[in-house]
């Protein structure tokens, strides 16, 4: 028994730093760009942790770095820019709450594992492709939709709408102040109804707790360092980075996909 103690303190241990090791990670790298939390996060939870736990870990966390970003870093913004995005993202969040329990460990590391391999080479090469001219907010609703569905999945949110954003030529203050403003508002609405649907189960509590304190710093810590580096060598250095956890989460997923078969 003093053994299977002992084990069972072991793991929970282990947890805890995979938990507090993802959470700084994506803090720091939160607070630099404003985006990008649940990406890295889940770069390092889906190797250990289950799906719906890593999701509404990064859920969570998310909302916690945009809620300290619009308190010490508050931006105006064109609602008339914003609200296409918003009204879509306000469709997909409950399709991503409703899909999360139906997603399989292996198949959403294969599928995250794609996401990060094309969408992080796609925005370094994005500032050298043409402006997206057409769709107009039609278009801007189906990226909110898009993004607020991964948004119910696991805080993705700013993904597609940051690429589409960039594609369409926003002005740097343009987008940065419609992707703080959509990821705040889709991630407070998933938070919501995940607590309203009982997926957010009272064990998670000391870990969202972790979440919370292990975030804040490194937010912070992100925002400031931010002003004194150069903006493309962090973009480069990070969508490097996540491209390389994308290609081994590949690695690792599609082997076990296949021999599913």
């Amino acid at each position: 028994m003093v053994r299977d103690a002992v084990d069972i303190i072991g793991r929970m241990q282990a947890l805890y730093v995979y938990v507090i090791a993802g959470a700084v990670l994506a803090g720091f790298v939160q607070g630099l760009s404003g985006f990008a939390f649940g990406l890295v996060a889940m770069s390092v939870w889906a190797w250990t942790l289950e799906p719906q736990l890593a999701a509404v870990l990064s859920l969570f966390g998310a909302l916690t770095g945009q809620v300290i970003a619009a308190v010490t870093v508050r931006r105006a913004f064109d609602r008339h820019v914003l609200w296409p995005f918003v009204l879509g993202g306000l469709v997909g969040v409950p399709f991503g709450v409703w899909l999360l329990p139906h997603l399989d460990l292996v198949i959403f590391k294969v599928c995250l594992g794609v996401l990060l391999v094309l969408w992080c080479p796609a925005m370094l090469m994005s500032q050298h492709l043409p402006k997206v001219t057409f769709g107009g907010r039609i278009a801007d609703g189906i990226a909110g939709t898009i993004g607020g569905a991964m948004a119910g999945i696991g805080g993705f949110s700013g993904t597609i709408p940051t690429l589409w954003c960039t594609l369409r030529g926003f002005q740097r203050d343009t987008q940065r102040a419609v992707i703080q403003n959509f990821n705040l508002s889709m991630l407070l609405v998933a938070f919501v109804i995940h607590l309203a649907t009982g997926s957010i189960g009272r064990s998670m509590v000391p870990l969202l707790g972790v979440v919370a304190l292990a975030v804040a710093v490194p937010v912070l810590l992100g925002a400031r360092l931010y002003i004194g580096i150069s903006e493309a060598a962090f973009r480069k250095l990070v969508l490097g980075l996540l491209t390389a956890s994308g290609a081994a989460m590949l690695a690792s997923g599609v082997p076990a996909l296949l021999q599913r078969g």
